[in-house]
């Protein structure tokens, strides 16, 4: 061959260097770019791990594993304090050319999670804590989200079960049509076919004109059926047959009409129970409940309260138009909060917080500026002669008759004169729980 035609042949690209390659293979992961981002966006400040977990919404192992590879390669810094704390923040290279592949990747635009595009995601942030009970429930939510099967949310009132029936909703392949949420307990016996099924003009006294219900409306979507348990045994039934033949007639029609919906149900009722009671259907039971998330009390993870306090109180300064720290608990407030037995979960502390915060004339929120809490207080921290309200009496009682008979359940309910059915639902209602004895 003539030196002529070996002019002719293509250049060889050259191998990127090993670091390029490196640098690229790392921010490829989700969760690692993330949290290089948020720490070039935070560069003078270090977190501790506990912070970024809630942040992130991600387990310990997940985020651990993810800073030791950012730490390993130069980008993040790991800090230990003399308090023993454990600290992470941006660790500028040294190197210029990985410095000019970190500003390379800083110039280009983020993208935007599925899960940070979900409202119901951000909501779900808010009530995660240092207690890692609610990051796995996240973990359960992303699982349910990538299949169709039908899921029951578990948990007392007020725990956020409809902001995770949303969450499954909104990171499902169904997440763009429509979510359809019908709370039973509010829904009268005589309307729920009507309610969830439509009617035709003409149906009863009253149908002016035709109505689609909410089983129609869902119709490529969510179905969110709230506190199921309340469902009369009759409702149960039509439902039941609605879910296996995924078509339906509308009151007063006869023409079928096909559906394709994903259902979600939630209920503070222990279903089991009510279906040995004969008081839920157990085919309907086994058919709501393929997969099962459970969300914990308030109570049970009592270390997230001051924090979440916290959270809500700098949310609603910031709504009102003062500065995020424009309020603030004295540590008798704090203490309030911590020994009051939350019946009403997050909801009921989000309520407190604000009626706190708008009722109190200056910066500090005191313990007196809680007592319409009512609560219930553990010994040396005497409610000042205060009556108790009578949910307060009636848990303080079913507690002290578990006791007495070391939680024997059947002999309990002999005592209170009341079905095992209603002493498992106080049960849960009163987050009431067996104290461990030390060994």
């Amino acid at each position: 061959m003539s030196a002529g035609a070996e002019n002719t042949l293509p250049a060889q690209k050259a191998d990127p260097p090993e670091a390029e390659v490196r640098f690229h293979a790392l921010v490829q992961s989700p969760l690692r770019s993330g949290l290089l981002r948020f720490f070039c966006a935070r560069a003078p400040e270090s977190f501790e791990l506990e912070s970024l977990m809630q942040i992130f919404g991600r387990m310990r192992l997940d985020i651990d594993n993810c800073l030791r590879e950012l730490v390993g390669f130069g980008l993040a810094r790991r800090l230990e304090l003399e308090d023993g704390q454990i600290r992470y923040g941006l660790q500028p290279p040294e190197d210029p050319a990985i410095r000019e592949l970190l500003d390379g990747f800083r110039e280009r635009r983020a993208t935007v999670s599925h899960e940070d595009r979900s409202p119901a995601v951000q909501r779900f942030r808010e009530m995660i804590g240092r207690d890692e009970k609610m990051l796995v429930v996240f973990e359960w939510i992303r699982t349910a989200a990538k299949s169709d099967i039908s899921v029951l949310i578990l948990g007392p009132t007020g725990a956020g079960k409809e902001v995770v029936g949303r969450m499954i909703h909104e990171l499902s392949r169904r997440g763009t049509n429509r979510f359809q949420a019908v709370n039973c307990a509010a829904l009268p016996d005589a309307l729920f076919e009507s309610e969830l099924f439509g009617y035709e003009r003409g149906a009863f006294t009253g149908a002016q004109e035709r109505k689609q219900g909410r089983l129609e409306l869902a119709d490529k979507g969510t179905l969110f059926l709230d506190e199921i348990g309340d469902l009369a045994l009759v409702a149960q039934a039509k439902l039941l047959r609605a879910l296996e033949e995924r078509r339906f007639e509308r009151l007063g029609g006869n023409q079928a009409i096909e559906v394709d919906f994903r259902l979600i149900s939630s209920t503070n009722r222990p279903l089991d129970q009510h279906v040995r009671d004969t008081r839920f259907r157990e085919d309907l039971y086994y058919r709501v409940n393929a997969f099962s998330i459970r969300l914990p009390s308030l109570r049970e993870r009592a270390t997230d309260i001051p924090l979440l306090a916290q959270r809500f109180l700098s949310r609603y300064c910031a709504a009102n138009g003062l500065p995020e720290d424009g309020k603030a608990f004295a540590r008798d407030a704090v203490d309030r909060l911590l020994h009051y037995h939350w019946p009403g979960n997050i909801r009921e502390l989000e309520g407190t917080v604000s009626r706190a915060a708008l009722s109190t004339p200056g910066r500090t929120i005191r313990a007196a500026d809680l007592e319409f809490l009512h609560a219930q207080e553990a010994p040396g921290h005497g409610a000042g002669g205060r009556l108790s309200s009578l949910a307060d009496a009636e848990r303080a009682h079913v507690l002290r008759v578990l006791q007495a008979v070391n939680w024997n359940k059947k002999q309990a309910a002999q005592v209170l004169e009341i079905s095992r059915g209603t002493l498992y639902r106080k049960i849960v209602e009163y987050d009431l729980e067996r104290e461990q004895k030390e060994s």
